[in-house]
């Protein structure tokens, strides 16, 4: 049973204690744009940390962070494992960002502003561990502007996603108004072949793919400001069929980026909005966790936003 958000206010009181609702996930911290990746019984969170000192400054994100849970409710925080300055190309903003693991070592899937490249890039970081530290393993940019000319805007190569299909086959997924995704080789920091684009409704950001019994769902943000969309498929690859909406507005911030997994036996939507009190907004972002239900027909319910979070799990 969800715990009562008035009981534990109640409760609070009582002792004299600040009352902190279970969503947003951290109070201390400023997080935003989750990736979330399990691993050997543990869920592993990364984030981008908002730096704005206020609402109306535009983005300041100079690192990325990571937490530590194995019930989704306590989490561990290890701190930044990575800077955009471990980039030495790179000149700045260290924006949406994706883990996964292969053959034992971590690859970090992340955007930055290319130094001498117009525009923005996707560079890779790898590490032995979960919590980094991470390094630049390529010494350059794995995607550059230049290399994707299908729009004239310096901004589409946006949110790496990366999914490690049943054959050990690594896809990557990215874009900002134009979608694509393209096959990594077993090195995981090179493209295996061209880059193709997805034809999707309405795509603005944040692609992101996940599987879950016999169907692949690449969900995506809408609009702007941004809602969260999905779509299905037998294949990794697509053809996509739109479901349409998953998740609203995220509250008072224009953006919303969306992660989605299993663990022991439950189903998580990991998404930010602008909550944080007192002075949270669109550059001023904060991470929740709410459940997600599958209909019998493998299509997703709409997601529920609560305050209270999700239950612990064992």
């Amino acid at each position: 049973m969800k715990r009562s958000l008035s009981a534990l206010i109640a409760s609070l009181a009582l002792t004299g204690a600040a009352a902190q609702a279970a969503n947003p996930l951290f109070s201390d911290v400023l997080t935003a744009d989750p990736a979330a990746m399990v691993h050997d019984g543990t869920v592993y969170l990364y984030t981008g940390h908002d730096e704005a000192p206020d609402n109306k400054t535009f983005y300041q994100m100079n690192k990325w962070l990571v937490f530590s849970s194995t019930d989704m409710v306590n989490w561990e925080s290890h701190g930044s494992h990575m800077n955009v300055k471990d980039f030495k190309w790179a000149k700045g903003d260290a924006w949406a960002a994706h883990t996964v693991e292969k053959d034992g070592k971590f690859y970090f899937y992340t955007t930055v502003r290319h130094a001498t490249i117009n525009g923005f890039a996707i560079g890779v970081g790898v590490s032995d561990s979960p919590t980094g530290p991470f390094k630049d393993a390529l010494g350059k940019a794995l995607v550059t502007n230049d290399m994707t000319t299908d729009i004239d805007i310096d901004w589409d190569d946006l949110d790496p996603a990366v999914y490690i299909d049943d054959d050990g086959q690594a896809y990557m997924f990215w874009g900002n108004s134009q979608a694509y995704y393209a096959k990594l080789e077993d090195n995981m920091i090179e493209l295996d072949g061209p880059i193709h684009k997805i034809d999707i409704p309405d795509f603005t950001e944040a692609l992101h793919v996940h599987k879950h019994g016999e169907y692949y769902y690449l969900t995506y943000a809408t609009g702007f400001p941004e809602k969260t969309s999905y779509s299905m498929s037998k294949s990794v690859t697509g053809p996509w069929e739109h479901k349409g909406l998953l998740n609203e507005l995220a509250g008072n911030s224009n953006t919303n980026h969306q992660t989605i997994i299993d663990f022991k036996g439950n189903s998580y939507f990991i998404y930010h909005n602008g909550s944080h009190i007192p002075d949270g907004g669109s550059f001023r972002r904060s991470v929740c966790i709410d459940d997600l239900h599958y209909n019998a027909d493998g299509t997703i319910k709409r997601i529920v936003m609560t305050s209270e979070g999700v239950d612990p799990v064992k």
